[in-house]
């Protein structure tokens, strides 16, 4: 007579996890289950599929249940249930992507040169130059990394605090893929193999007044230097112009931006004097250039803790930079078509 099997009331943990662990893994398990099926059966519905349906149940009334039903529905329809550890929302972005496509494609018409000197895959660390009011260059830079690059490369951009907290654009930065800059941030992507773009001149680039334009502030205390040393990513210098002239700031009225928790608070020819039709950028032609890679192979982590050759590659990169700026500027015929 056979033994009668012994069925388990609960699932064996294994060695070394306990209970709350083992219980963690089957609800990422049945998340990836949920995920799944919703896949296989189309996803949620759209805005204006939620809009009919909620149409069609108001024939029986309108209760708080079909209400929220009705909001999960648009509010998942342009969001993503999963996000990264960062915040980025896959979906969200595409969402948003035909407007920076305009932007990128008949607003600024941005060109783009010397993509082949991103890598194909693996780390990359791109350090540009930053201006413009808002960070519009990083978006730009972005694109062109996604659309011309023959891998279709994403590139995480580093966004300054004071984007990356203010409480109405840092939503839409994070979720666009942006990262707050911070180097631990940095060296995480990095590890990664993620494409990292930084902007050294921080808040004294694109806060510098317009007959300050294209002329590179200090790249900080070379920050970005430390971090290629540790991870042993590429520097990949780069050089946007076409930013400069989007809003030329004119003057700064801080005693309105402090408040606001705000570095600077700008004065341009069109805001604010008009409101928030001033906030509208105006359609120079823009231009965005990458250099060869700056290979740091042969140092190794431990040269990030010398100031010496951290601040001489710091300056070596920044020189790069101005030399492209300026050699673009010698090229451009005119600030609205290149």
């Amino acid at each position: 007579m056979s033994r009668p099997k012994v069925v388990p009331l609960r699932p064996p943990v294994a060695d070394g996890d306990d209970e709350a662990e083992a219980l963690r893994r089957q609800v990422r398990a049945l998340e990836d289950q949920l995920r799944r099926a919703r896949a296989a059966a189309g996803g949620r519905p759209g805005p204006l599929v939620a809009a009919a349906r909620l149409v069609q149940e108001l024939r029986s009334g309108l209760s708080w249940e079909k209400a929220a039903r009705f909001w999960s529905d648009v509010y998942f329809s342009y969001h993503s249930e999963d996000v990264d550890e960062f915040g980025y929302d896959a979906r969200f972005a595409e969402t948003l992507m035909p407007l920076f496509e305009f932007l990128y494609a008949v607003w600024w018409r941005v060109e783009a040169q010397g993509i082949e000197h991103l890598p194909g895959d693996g780390a990359g660390l791109i350090v540009a130059n930053h201006s413009g009011v808002l960070p519009y260059d990083g978006l730009m830079i972005s694109l062109a990394v996604r659309h011309e690059h023959p891998a279709r490369r994403t590139c995480r951009m580093l966004a300054l605090d004071m984007f990356a907290l203010l409480p109405f654009l840092a939503p839409l930065l994070s979720r666009s893929g942006a990262v707050r800059a911070n180097p631990d941030n940095a060296v995480r992507l990095l590890r990664k193999g993620e494409l990292v773009g930084v902007f050294p001149e921080g808040v004294k680039g694109v806060g510098k007044p317009f007959k300050d334009r294209y002329r590179l502030a200090r790249f900080g205390r070379g920050g970005f230097v430390r971090i290629a040393l540790r991870t042993g990513a590429p520097i990949i210098p780069c050089a946007v112009v076409g930013a400069e002239e989007i809003h030329p700031m004119v003057g700064q009225a801080n005693w309105m931006g402090k408040p606001l928790g705000l570095p600077y608070f700008p004065i341009t020819p069109t805001f604010p004097l008009l409101g928030p039709l001033g906030l509208v950028p105006l359609p120079s032609k823009w231009s965005i250039e990458f250099a060869d890679p700056v290979r740091l192979d042969e140092y190794g982590p431990e040269s990030a803790d010398d100031p010496i050759l951290v601040n001489r590659i710091s300056e070596d990169v920044r020189s790069t930079v101005q030399r492209m700026i300026d050699g673009r500027l010698a090229r451009r015929r005119s600030v609205w078509f290149g």
